[in-house]
């Protein structure tokens, strides 16, 4: 995964939470949100992501030597 699709994952996430907190979401849809959320978070902070090795995608990019 790289530093790139880290950050956004993060970024949304806390931005998500943000609005939970603050109640502009409520609801089904607000859990829904705040649960997928909490698993980017620690999917960024590890650096890996299920989805992405079972579907064979890499964002993560080599350098050339």
């Amino acid at each position: 995964m790289s530093a790139v699709d880290r950050g956004i994952r993060i970024l949304v996430a806390v931005a998500v939470i943000a609005l939970y907190n603050g109640n502009i979401i409520s609801g089904t849809t607000a859990v829904v949100l705040v649960t997928i959320s909490i698993i980017s978070i620690v999917t960024g902070i590890y650096n890996f992501c299920p989805v992405y090795r079972l579907f064979g995608i890499s964002t993560y990019k080599t350098q050339k030597q």
